[in-house]
């Protein structure tokens, strides 16, 4: 015969063992509601001595509070939930949510309709919702029981706050550098020009093109390495005199550079290239990739905090983005 196993105390065990109701107990474990100073006494004792652990899960259902936290991310399709940068998002809001016992679930929502968020309003097991890849239509799909547990990284709104990095700033520090080292005819490779969150980036190339009176070259990239292959082609046909390029992000870049050394061009001699995330392979690509820097584990985390404590934030906070110079450009 096997040796006896004890099962953990239940709630009932301990409303019992301290004479009172189950619902006495609930309230005095659970920290909501009235009870007795007598109560609270005996039930916590009760605990105490049965070894009482509490459903987490179940406790925050009873509440309303929700068990999971939900990173929605927008995109034309579901491959975007493949994208690393997402994956960077869960991995920091998951390290902020176990302490609080909230797991981290990922969904996608359609580009094209983003009403989805009206079903996560109505589900009681979530907690609150990270909008990523945020757009208007999103922002306007959020259900009235979704506010105040929405937090958006990328465009926020009056009622969604954001926390975004600020990659205007990081931007113009890696286009200054390229005019510094004396690139002139600079090709920029946007992030999907849907995103409004990756226009800002566009508006400081543009502005900075126009200050230094260099002709204006865009060519619209999506942030993925064989979408920046293609782009480098297309812009070596348009512009044969370019002497650089500054993709949105290193994913881009690292599918300029193998477009560009394809077609027998020499990264830096011939054309520059830079990007933006700094990324780990930034640091040891061939050439290692001049960038700016993207901390997506805080702003991922501060994200998640605001979403979890529900306390007052900033309508938008910007984290800083600072240049990293390396060999390729």
């Amino acid at each position: 015969m096997g040796t006896p196993t004890t099962r953990p105390a239940t709630l009932d065990d301990v409303a019992r063992d301290a004479g009172v109701s189950r619902a006495t107990a609930s309230r005095v474990l659970g920290g909501y509601g009235f009870t007795s100073t007598d109560a609270r006494a005996r039930v916590r004792a009760a605990a105490e001595r049965l070894d009482y652990v509490p459903d987490l899960a179940a406790r925050a259902l009873v509440r309303g509070a929700g068990v999971r936290l939900v990173v929605a991310v927008v995109g034309r399709d579901d491959t975007v939930l493949d994208d690393p940068y997402v994956h960077r998002v869960v991995s920091a809001a998951s390290r902020v949510c176990a302490p609080h016992g909230v797991g981290v679930a990922l969904e996608w929502l359609p580009l094209a309709d983003p009403s989805g968020l009206t079903r996560l309003g109505t589900d009681r097991g979530v907690c609150g919702v990270i909008l990523v890849n945020t757009t208007q239509a999103a922002l306007d799909a959020v259900p009235p029981r979704l506010r105040g547990r929405v937090a958006s990284i990328g465009q926020g709104s009056a009622t969604v706050p954001s926390f975004d990095v600020d990659n205007a700033g990081g931007a113009g520090e890696v286009l200054r550098h390229l005019y510094a080292t004396g690139r002139r005819r600079i090709v920029m490779v946007t992030g999907p020009r849907w995103l409004s969150c990756a226009e800002r980036s566009v508006t400081t190339y543009r502005e900075l093109m126009r200050e230094s009176g260099s002709p204006e070259r865009l060519v619209t990239g999506d942030f993925t390495t064989a979408r920046g292959g293609r782009a480098a082609l297309e812009a070596l046909r348009r512009w044969p005199d370019a002497d650089a390029v500054y993709a949105a992000s290193d994913a881009t870049a690292f599918g300029v550079i193998a477009a560009l050394r394809g077609r027998g061009v020499r990264v830096p001699h011939d054309v520059a290239v830079a990007g933006f995330d700094d990324l780990p392979y930034a640091a040891i690509s061939s050439p290692p990739l001049t960038t700016a820097t993207h901390p997506v584990d805080r702003i991922a985390a501060a994200a998640a905090t605001a979403v979890l404590t529900r306390a007052p934030v900033a309508p938008s906070t910007a984290f800083p983005s600072t240049l990293v110079t390396r060999e390729s450009a």
